[in-house]
């Protein structure tokens, strides 16, 4: 099973940026724990604070891999172009928040990614991507 993580801008800063809210462990040192509690997973993972990168490597991963795990950050409430890209592919996409998106600020609510997505995982923190995982594995 091949599985992509990609995530979108401001998570290269995981560990250092409101570690309330996010908390302090970094992308990285997650990412090798999930390669280590799922070692029958091929996993590959991407991190973009642009918009296009994260619409390109979408389509590079969209119609070959078993499925994508999106954090899309912030562009989860802007971008109708990455919602558009996960409606043009054929693998499923998780949409995953790190934070209850519904209990900050209102204009988090909206999600141009959720109508397409195969499933909506958010406010387990870092969590919220193994939950994932696991509902690509059942």
């Amino acid at each position: 099973m091949k599985i992509c993580i990609i995530n979108g801008p401001n998570l290269n800063l995981l560990g250092k940026r409101e570690p309330e809210v996010y908390g302090s462990t970094t992308f990285e040192e997650y990412f090798t724990s999930l390669q280590i509690k799922f070692p029958t997973i091929a996993f590959s993972y991407f991190q973009s604070n642009i918009e296009g990168e994260l619409i390109d490597k979408i389509q590079e991963y969209g119609f070959t891999y078993d499925g994508i795990i999106l954090n899309a950050g912030a562009y989860t409430h802007t971008s109708i172009g990455i919602g558009d890209a996960v409606k043009a592919i054929t693998t499923a996409v998780i949409e995953v928040h790190i934070s209850n998106t519904y209990s900050r600020e209102s204009f988090r609510h909206q999600s141009y990614i959720s109508g397409n997505a195969k499933g909506v995982i958010l406010g387990f923190g870092l969590q919220s991507y193994e939950l994932a995982i696991v509902s690509f594995i059942k």
